[in-house]
């Protein structure tokens, strides 16, 4: 920048500290051989966060350049500086030189001209960071001792730094009024159930007012379900799970459980028909036992197609589950049950991340259950020959495959995914024959606690 437009006639306001450069002449300051200098010295004042750096000392390292070196004589010393050495300068010797050109200079200030910045901002910056954040602790520290006694859940001192390291903190300081936003999250735990259950809408309601505060993907229901995986020491849960956990449901006519052949007691429903079970009876859902001389296997899949495809052949007694998707807690303790009235389970999903998790939690929950068609070469036959649009696996998510401890490793080999779809003929006929093929592998996983 030109060294005119920073005279005093046109600093700006924000740009000296107390207003330094008032009644001085910087002209023979800010020429350009000079600029080192101020660079170094701004430098030091950003990591100091002292915007005036007139006391104490600063190490400075001199140029290469002679005409630089020159450029300070008179400044730093009354000769010329060797080049490349570090130097120790006395701040308010050089104070009182610079003073020479106007009665308030500080070498900061010309600092500051030099550069056309402030200084310190870096400094000033996280100095109002941590008076913020100091703030919003004890904030939390007050809400959580005005909890009640009987709040399911309690935040602790504990609970702040884990939420720093998730990033909520961050999250929390981008919001216009991270304050309230935290005063609404105690609102809502305040009303958590503490026996009984509660519908997510009239959850938020009741804390703030708006039933969609809680909805998926807002900063309030970020900051409740972080506060509460602080406390549960639960952070991999999915989204529903974790409301699910605090007696909270999302929906309790959405999602559930597409069923064909196989009802809860009560049910009547044709042959051959299907049926959705949503979340709120799937909760309640007590399951016949199996008849005597009748299968005893029903299937469970994640994908809809499967399910579509079983709906041809209704009529062979087939039994079939469908998550449509990853399971919430209620499905996976529905299916318990189920395997509890005498049936035995068959799972299988995709071959990617998300679906040999489905199989870990079902094989978790459900211990006699049974991998269906989910091994190596089952994946291997899978897999498309031309996939116009081919995924990728994130081999980090694939996690161990009790079942079949070589899955992940030719999984990773490959590198793709492979869907059901690939071995519908497969399943159907496993499906009408009502077992799944003999040589699948048996898990022998550890027995499950179940909720009643």
């Amino acid at each position: 920048m030109n060294p005119a437009d920073h005279s005093p006639a046109n600093c700006p306001e924000q740009l000296c500290h107390n207003g330094a450069c008032r009644q001085a002449d910087l002209t023979a300051l800010l020429r350009p051989d000079v600029r080192w200098l101020w660079e170094q010295i701004a430098r030091r004042a950003d990591q100091r966060g002292n915007t005036a750096m007139d006391k104490g000392t600063i190490t400075l390292t001199t140029p290469g350049s002679s005409v630089q070196r020159a450029a300070v004589i008179g400044l730093l010393a009354k000769r010329p500086l060797p080049a490349g050495r570090t130097r120790r300068i006395d701040l308010e010797r050089l104070t009182q030189t610079l003073q020479r050109h106007g009665p308030q200079l500080t070498p900061g200030a010309v600092a500051a001209h030099a550069l056309g910045r402030p200084l310190a901002s870096q400094a000033a910056d996280k100095a109002r960071l941590t008076a913020r954040l100091t703030t919003l602790q004890h904030l939390r520290s007050r809400l959580a001792r005005a909890l009640p006694a009987t709040a399911p859940l309690r935040p602790d001192g504990t609970g702040w730094d884990s939420l720093r390291r998730r990033g909520s903190l961050a999250r929390l300081l981008q919001h216009p009024q991270p304050e309230r936003l935290m005063s609404a999250a105690f609102a809502v735990l305040q009303h958590l159930p503490a026996s009984a259950r509660v519908d997510r809408r009239r959850l938020a309601h009741t804390a703030t007012g708006n039933p969609h505060a809680l909805d998926s993907g807002t900063e309030l229901a970020a900051l409740v379900l972080a506060e509460a995986a602080t406390a549960q020491g639960d952070a991999g849960a999915s989204v529903r799970d974790a409301w699910d956990r605090l007696g909270v449901d999302l929906d309790t006519f959405t999602g559930g459980l597409f069923t064909l052949g196989i009802h809860p007691i009560g049910w009547h429903i044709p042959p051959g028909q299907p049926g959705i079970l949503i979340p709120w009876v799937l909760r309640r859902a007590a399951w016949p036992a199996p008849r005597h001389g009748e299968a005893r296997w029903v299937f469970l899949t994640e994908n809809p197609s499967v399910a579509a495809a079983a709906l041809d052949t209704a009529d062979s007694g087939v039994r079939l589950l469908c998550t449509v998707g990853t399971p919430s807690r209620t499905t996976l303790e529905a299916v318990a049950r189920l395997a509890a009235a005498g049936w035995r389970i068959a799972v299988r999903a995709d071959f990617d991340g998300g679906g040999l998790a489905l199989v870990r939690a079902v094989l978790t929950t459900v211990p006699h259950a049974r991998a269906w068609r989910m091994t190596a070469s089952d994946y291997t036959a899978s897999l498309h020959p031309t996939p116009f649009e081919p995924g990728v696996l994130d081999p980090d998510r694939l996690g161990s495959t009790p079942w079949d401890p070589s899955l992940p490793t030719v999984m990773r080999e490959t590198g793709r995914p492979a869907y059901e779809e690939a071995l519908i003929d497969d399943l159907l006929a496993d499906l009408r024959r009502g077992s799944p093929p003999p040589d699948q592998p048996t898990h022998a996983g550890p027995t499950a606690t179940r909720r009643s």
